[in-house]
């Protein structure tokens, strides 16, 4: 009889907390489905049509996609994003791994004020960020300029065209080095201090330590870094859209796919273009996310 009661009271509590569960889950379902889902599902509804002068909107099925895939305009852009993504993305995650090897080590004098200072940047809005380096990049009365001239050098138009992607690569630099620097370094502070103990006793220095024992244990936060960083490349927007108003023609309208796919829908007025621009651009993400992920779990698994 004992038993038997045992067990009913247990399966009214799993009920319950089944029920607490949902109640909680629920309205985080709900805005998400409104807020992503639908708008999402609406999009690929219209990527799928054409609006025309007679007619107004017409299916037209992968016609929208087929044009995108044969847009010089797209494919420019795309080649942009992936030289930042070569160049800019190692360049960022090498900063943030050292300065977060560098705080975790505590040889670092003021750590926690050093800490706040590189991670500052990240709490300044990309908006003003890129208008605040616009300022410095300057050829007129920028500081980088100024400086230049002071030195009786002559300086480098870093608006330029030839020079405009790397300028943004320093912009999204200097806003991101932080933000990595702090997921990497809260999983090196994850790390049990028995390991470093043992590494003591064994006589190994900082430099092996990290290199043998604080990298691999971190190689999760890595990843996670390494795809955040990637999907961040292909939304590449905000920074190229202000030095167009400040570098017209340096930076075009379709600098990178996120900035083409506006300017085609608010511009142009081709929602249903932008809607597929939109579409491949993710679809673009999603592919090199899973290769990047799958290629460093099969390295795990054989190493």
């Amino acid at each position: 009889m004992t038993t038997v009661t045992g067990r009913a009271r247990r399966s009214h509590i799993r009920s319950a907390q089944t029920r607490a569960a949902w109640i909680l889950v629920v309205p985080f379902l709900i805005v998400f489905a409104a807020m992503f889902l639908i708008p999402l599902a609406y999009s690929a509804y219209l990527s799928t049509f054409t609006s025309q002068l007679v007619g107004g909107q017409v299916f037209a099925g992968l016609t929208n996609y087929v044009r995108a895939l044969q847009d010089p305009s797209f494919w420019g852009g795309l080649g942009r994003v992936a030289l930042f993504l070569f160049v800019q993305v190692p360049i960022m995650l090498a900063a943030s791994i050292f300065f977060a090897l560098a705080l975790d080590s505590g040889r670092v004098r003021a750590g926690k004020v050093a800490r706040l200072l590189i991670f500052v940047p990240y709490a300044v809005p990309s908006v003003v960020a890129t208008l605040m380096w616009g300022y410095l990049y300057g050829t007129d009365f920028g500081l980088i300029t100024q400086v230049f001239h002071t030195l009786g050098l002559q300086a480098p138009n870093l608006l330029s065209a030839k020079n405009v992607l790397g300028s943004t690569m320093n912009i999204v630099c200097w806003e991101f080095i932080g933000y990595n620097m702090i997921i990497l370094y809260a999983a090196l502070r994850s790390i049990p201090n028995d390991i470093y103990e043992a590494a003591e006793i064994d006589g190994a220095g900082q430099i092996r330590v990290a290199w043998n024992i604080k990298l691999p244990a971190i190689r999760q936060a890595i990843l996670l870094t390494v795809i955040f960083s990637i999907i961040g490349s292909f939304q590449l927007f905000n920074e190229p859209s202000l030095l167009f108003n400040i570098a017209p023609n340096s930076v075009g309208t379709d600098f990178t796919p996120n900035l083409y796919a506006y300017n085609v829908a608010f511009r142009n007025q081709e929602i249903n273009y932008a809607a597929a621009i939109a579409f491949l651009l993710g679809i673009f993400i999603m592919i090199i996310s899973f290769v990047v992920q799958t290629l460093t779990n099969r390295k795990e698994r054989l190493a």
